[in-house]
């Protein structure tokens, strides 16, 4: 058995079935993963359309369609419940990479555009709370 990955309270996460790269919010009080997510349609055949906001400071936005993985009652950290539906990607972080559900949901009142539930964590990952950016390093801004 491979040992625990460290991470810290929020990474550079990417999902390279999707050819993205987001920060992730490490959450251990969340059972499942989020992502933000405008304009979820159903289709046909089980599949979903979705638009995921990938930056809070952008319009920077990304159209996806999957098939559904999941449906499931899901109660947010607000307390309130709410159908979602879940999809399945690769998720690659800290030399590590694993499959994942992820509900789509409109995150777009939270800080990060990502949050990483303990479903996802369990079994690969450790976290870090006292530490930023632990296994991924921050993104640096270009000087002009």
């Amino acid at each position: 058995m491979k040992p625990l990955t460290t991470i810290g309270w929020r990474e550079w996460a990417s999902l390279p079935e999707w050819d993205i790269e987001i920060r992730a919010k490490a959450d251990t009080g969340a059972r499942s993963s989020a992502v933000d997510c405008s304009s979820i349609e159903e289709l046909p055949d089980n599949r979903v359309r979705f638009t995921m906001r990938l930056s809070r400071k952008t319009n920077l936005n990304m159209t996806l369609e999957a098939p559904i993985a999941m449906r499931k009652h899901v109660r947010s950290s607000t307390g309130h419940g709410r159908d979602r539906l879940f999809v399945e990607t690769t998720l690659r972080l800290g030399g590590r990479e694993k499959k994942i559900l992820i509900s789509l949901t409109c995150r777009k009142r939270m800080i990060h555009r990502m949050l990483l539930g303990r479903e996802a964590l369990s079994g690969d990952f450790v976290v870090d709370s006292s530490v930023d950016h632990w296994a991924t390093p921050r993104k640096r801004k270009k000087s002009k």
